[in-house]
């Protein structure tokens, strides 16, 4: 999953905010993972936004942030509460982190591997 966020790096459409990556750092502690350099990269630049995975667009769930009213409200879908969320869903990977979603029902999740996204426990 790691190549393919690399690959969409530059490709992606934009919204207006940033995000501090001390926020991306909190979502890691709480979710308990290490994201692909990649993806940290893309979140820190545009919190949020869509993105074309083989002929689907996907809206990035953002990290949340808590700096001003504004940006709270716009991150309160954040990828703790949507991957919280889909843990309740049968078949949903244990171990899989959710960080977009189609519009269908269908969930965009990086899930630990070796060279990709690091499972961290306590």
């Amino acid at each position: 999953m790691a190549v393919v966020i690399q690959n969409l790096l530059y490709s992606l459409n934009q919204i207006p905010f940033p995000v501090d990556i001390e926020y991306v750092n909190e979502t890691k502690r709480k979710l308990g993972v290490k994201f692909p350099p990649s993806y940290v990269t893309r979140i820190v630049r545009s919190n949020g936004g869509n993105v074309e995975i083989l002929n689907d667009t996907w809206t990035f769930y953002p990290i949340f942030d808590t700096s001003d009213k504004k940006r709270l409200k716009r991150t309160c879908n954040d990828v703790v509460r949507e991957t919280k969320f889909m843990k309740d869903f049968p078949g949903f990977p244990t171990d899989a982190v959710a960080i977009g979603s189609n519009g269908g029902g269908d969930q965009l999740v990086l899930i630990p591997q070796s060279d990709a996204l690091e499972v961290t426990r306590p």
